[in-house]
């Protein structure tokens, strides 16, 4: 072979395995794209169906009570959930309510006060040295505040939308769970199907035990946190437990979110009292974190705390907040997957237990 032909062929292949590579790349951004985009709706379905099940659950101990229809008993848990919610609400708007609204009005004087002590040190001027005037902002033209504005409603939107879709899907997969357990079970071939029965149920008896212990578990961070901002002094405890108990369905990162607020106020009688409610919400943490968690889970499932954390930035990463928040229960799905599927399958180990 001739050296300019040897060359060219030399290029030929050279460029071939470089379109090569560019492709695989391409669709492995392509396949990451939509991993993305999908992940987004896995976790509304994941949602949806932390929604079916208690519903699902109560209709079926209620028709097992009184041998009605389990769509009667359905729609009667539905009716009586809905009325639950809304006496909570007319609860708490009437003895919080006027909290929440003094919230929002204290809230910029919370700010400036939290302001005035972090200039107070060398630590907080310098984290302070790129400050944000309003007035500086109202300067910054109508176009800036018009794409704000636009973002806010297209944020609101998006939401109420999320909104939508979580309720009435829910509200189908409750109506209806065995359609669709059928048709995952389907899915699988012959041999198989009777075992992803198996894996289906106990998912949803997994997802069921651990919904149903952070909801107590979020109900005890509300009221500690209530009775220690009461008997500490704190203006609008109430508003400020109930937050706490909220964002408590968060690991991790809700305790953070929690104590962010409730500080900003106790600053407001001294750094003194600030300092009390660290501590308090560090005892709180610390009897969620080693009491309530720990018992829940091994009723449940026992997740280690790490693998929690890292699923949570992981996650996080694809679905912001919502991931956060659903971080939990998608490692307890895993766990519950790996050890069925892998360990007790494929391994042959039935010593550990799902």
């Amino acid at each position: 072979m001739e050296p300019n032909q040897s060359e060219r062929v030399s290029e030929a292949l050279f460029v071939r395995r470089t379109c090569i590579v560019l492709g695989l790349t391409l669709v492995a951004l392509l396949l990451v794209g939509l991993l993305g985009a999908a992940f987004d709706v896995l976790l509304l379905i994941l949602t949806a169906a932390l929604i079916a099940l208690p519903l699902r659950a109560g209709a079926r101990w209620l028709n097992r009570k009184t041998r009605w229809p389990v769509g009667v008993s359905l729609a009667l848990v539905a009716f009586f959930v809905v009325g639950i919610l809304a006496a909570a609400g007319w609860l708490v708007s009437a003895s919080i309510g006027d909290q929440i609204d003094q919230l929002q009005e204290k809230a910029p004087e919370v700010i400036q006060n939290a302001e005035n002590r972090l200039r107070q040190t060398s630590l907080g001027r310098r984290l302070l040295r790129q400050d944000v005037n309003p007035e500086k902002l109202l300067e910054s033209g109508s176009s800036g505040w018009l794409g704000r504005l636009s973002g806010a409603v297209s944020a609101t939107l998006g939401t109420l939308a999320n909104f939508y879709v979580v309720l009435f899907l829910g509200a189908f997969l409750a109506a209806q769970p065995d359609v669709y357990r059928k048709g995952l079970v389907m899915l699988v071939p012959k041999p198989g199907r009777k075992r992803a029965g198996e894996v289906l149920d106990k998912l949803g008896e997994t997802l069921l035990g651990w919904l149903g212990g952070k909801v107590f578990s979020m109900a005890v961070v509300g009221v500690l946190s209530y009775l220690g901002l009461w008997a500490l002094g704190i203006q609008l405890a109430g508003a400020l437990a109930l937050f706490a108990g909220i964002v408590a369905f968060i690991p991790n990162f809700g305790p953070i979110l929690a104590l962010i607020p409730a500080v900003g106020f106790a600053l407001l009688s001294g750094p003194q009292q600030a300092l009390y409610v660290v501590f308090l919400y560090m005892g709180i943490q610390f009897v969620e974190s080693n009491l309530l968690t720990p018992l829940i889970q091994n009723k449940v499932i026992s997740m280690p705390p790490a693998l929690v954390f890292i699923s949570q930035l992981v996650v996080g990463i694809f679905a912001g907040g919502l991931g956060l928040a659903l971080a939990t229960p998608i490692v307890a799905i895993v766990m519950v997957l790996v050890k069925m599927l892998y360990v007790q399958d494929v391994l042959k180990d039935d010593s550990v237990e799902v």
